[in-house]
């Protein structure tokens, strides 16, 4: 997968973490099935940036912890997909994804478990809404995003 990872929290974010997002995404992206040429990107943000994001897009005046800009939603008005045999060797751009490194903290330790696996937890969460998965739907979609969620978290070894 090319996953771009940006940090926007002026280097708050190690390498360690960077290095984290980049295999845990990779082995969602198998577990998925995703071409390896697959295009993304998660960015980390402060709770002041991710709030404005939150309001601006969502109209949601307050932090969040994970927000997914998936590039294909739902509306097929338009299918711009390539035909032919070299349709596959063009990448796919799923999308993007802003993470609130301050929020990763605060809920980590609200929740007992370590940084990296909420982290890890945020930023597959995402990527299942940047690939179509939607837990507000209803119950079973909310049950099919979570068990797969999980399941990706713990054959990763990041468990609870």
């Amino acid at each position: 997968m090319d996953l771009a990872i940006i940090d926007q929290t002026k280097n708050s974010v190690t390498q360690y973490h960077k290095d984290l997002v980049y295999m845990i995404l990779n082995f969602a992206g198998t577990t998925l099935e995703l071409p390896d040429n697959t295009e993304m990107s998660v960015t980390f943000v402060n709770s002041d940036e991710i709030q404005r994001y939150n309001r601006e897009y969502r109209g949601v005046d307050k932090p969040t912890d994970v927000i997914s800009f998936a590039l294909e939603e739902g509306d097929d008005t338009f299918d711009l997909s390539p035909e032919g045999d070299w349709a596959d060797d063009i990448p796919k751009n799923i999308g993007d994804i802003l993470v609130s490194v301050d929020i990763i903290a605060s809920q980590a330790d609200y929740l007992g478990h370590s940084y990296e696996r909420e982290l890890g937890f945020l930023v597959v969460h995402g990527f299942l809404h940047l690939n179509g998965y939607d837990h507000m739907l209803g119950d079973a979609e909310e049950k099919e995003m979570f068990d797969l969620q999980r399941k990706i978290l713990d054959d990763y070894g990041l468990k609870r």
